[in-house]
């Protein structure tokens, strides 16, 4: 018989942004591989995602405006990163074409909204953090979950929860893709915090950083335990 080993990949753009989100994944007992572009851009699709059994797409830097159709705005202070675009989008499309569970952060959830055919508010004044003494810090915002979201029994709950903010790109509904389900909600502007699709078992997205443990919820680390856990279950349906 067979023995596969569940790996979750978590795609980033360098070593130091992955480092909370490979200690958070490892926390869940799950074992992880770091997809970068300056390392990984030109190794095919079907090695990276080798016995790969959950998606894990990170924050990190703006998506590029080209991917739906719009010019960079030059006021907008944009960081881009394309070879990190393409390297995220096709391992997603690998991910959703054989429904492995996907979770989306911050730009995750952006990038998943872009590849699904939607677009992005290319700057949203008053989101960014701040540095102070050297140091970044987030903000933070109060969002809603709906009672329907998939993440809400992850998480253990719907409502309100008041967590951290760390972008300056986002979108609402007129930016949404049609094919992908809003789940949350900021309450102050009805920015969207969450998207999931309906197509597919377990994509989940949300626009905050849960993996900073200390700036969100407690019951928000349960997300990377239920990312390890459908994992592994589709690693061992694969296997069967």
């Amino acid at each position: 018989m067979l023995c596969y080993m569940t790996v979750v990949v978590i795609t980033s753009s360098g070593t130091k942004n992955a480092r909370r989100y490979v200690e958070v994944m490892e926390s869940a007992g799950a074992d992880v591989r770091v997809l970068m572009p300056d390392d990984h851009a030109d190794v095919a699709t079907e090695e990276l995602m080798r016995n790969a059994g959950g998606l894990l797409l990170s924050g990190g830097p703006d998506v590029d405006p080209a991917l739906y159709g719009e010019e960079p705005d030059t006021e907008a202070g944009l960081t881009l990163n394309r070879p990190l675009d393409d390297l995220e989008l096709r391992v997603l499309e690998y991910a959703l074409e054989r429904d492995m569970p996907v979770l989306g952060i911050c730009r995750g959830m952006q990038l998943l909204n872009v590849f699904f055919g939607g677009k992005l508010m290319q700057d949203l004044p008053g989101h960014r953090s701040e540095k102070i003494d050297g140091k970044w810090e987030s903000g933070s915002h109060t969002i809603y979950i709906a009672p329907g979201a998939k993440a809400a029994p992850i998480i253990g709950m719907a409502g309100f929860f008041k967590v951290n903010s760390l972008h300056h790109q986002g979108l609402k509904e007129a930016q949404r893709a049609p094919r992908l389900m809003t789940t949350a909600y900021e309450v102050e502007d009805g920015l969207i915090e969450g998207l999931e699709s309906p197509e597919h078992s377990w994509v989940i997205a949300l626009q905050c950083h849960p993996e900073r443990q200390d700036e969100v919820p407690k019951m928000f680390g349960n997300l990377f335990l239920g990312l390890h856990e459908r994992a592994e279950t589709f690693i061992s349906e694969f296997a069967a």
